[in-house]
């Protein structure tokens, strides 16, 4: 029999744009004691999304530079999905690719970007990050699968940006990570979520290439695209300026302890 007063595992969801970094915010996530994410499936990088049936989720779904600014996919908590019966296929449909005994499930999908306020409703004490990645690069990165003009692939990035930026109020616990900063002080970044999570640290699980390097000459931004992403830390030419940063959370030591190890970057 299960013990209805057992301590249940808390979700950490992980989203952003593709190839904005995503799957190596999980994999640093999953290193940290009492964390673990989705192992052993058929689904492409283990994301849960594809492994349940509350929150449809068909082949229209989450396509590459055009989930983020479809209304239909920016679900909120007045979306009907919101009640009980989808928390519990959730869990449901996921337990079986969570190793038992986590304190923290680790759960990476890009859609998370947009689904952030219902699945707070749904998962009261769930906490949220989003990675960010220069627009420019982003835009190159996914030109290979995306039909479209790189100025329209950073339009959309900026769109779907100011959209997470008018989410953020509504939110308990969200971290926003560069992909930048990771990439300049891995160890560093890694605390920061060890932070959030209030959790211990562990080590970089892996050496981290510079993924942005390949990009140098991309289509660089427009000046309107470019005072739209400013206010990320991001101007043209792959520029990354030094940013605050951004972490919201319920206990100011913990956002503190998240603010202190932030990444500079020249």
């Amino acid at each position: 029999m299960t013990d209805k007063f057992a301590p249940r595992p808390r979700y950490l969801f992980i989203g952003g744009l593709h190839r904005s970094g995503t799957s190596l915010v999980n994999r640093l996530a999953n290193a940290l004691p009492g964390a673990g994410g989705i192992t052993g499936s058929a689904a492409p990088e283990n994301e849960g999304v594809y492994l349940q049936g509350a929150i449809p989720h068909t082949a229209l779904s989450g396509r590459p530079m055009q989930f983020a600014t479809n209304p239909e996919e920016h679900l909120t908590e007045a979306h009907p999905l919101n009640r009980l019966e989808t928390r519990l296929r959730l869990d449901h449909d996921w337990d079986p690719w969570f190793a038992p005994g986590l304190d923290w499930r680790v759960e990476k999908s890009p859609v998370n970007l947009t689904r952030m306020r219902l699945l707070q409703q749904l998962f009261p004490m769930a906490q949220f990050i989003v990675v960010l990645r220069h627009p420019e690069a982003v835009a190159a990165s996914v030109a290979a699968w995306v039909d479209a003009a790189p100025a329209a692939l950073i339009d959309h990035w900026c769109e779907a940006h100011a959209q997470l930026a008018a989410d953020l109020p509504y939110l308990h616990a969200v971290l926003i990570l560069r992909y930048e900063g990771i990439i300049r002080a891995p160890d560093r970044a890694l605390h920061q979520i060890a932070a959030f999570l209030d959790t211990k640290p562990a080590s970089t699980p892996e050496a981290i290439a510079d993924g942005n390097r390949p990009y140098v000459g991309a289509p660089a931004l427009s000046p309107t695209q470019a005072d739209a992403v400013a206010r990320w830390g991001y101007g043209p030419e792959l520029a990354v300026h030094d940013w605050a940063g951004h972490v919201q959370h319920p206990l100011r030591a913990v956002r503190e302890a998240v603010i202190q190890l932030a990444v500079p970057q020249d």
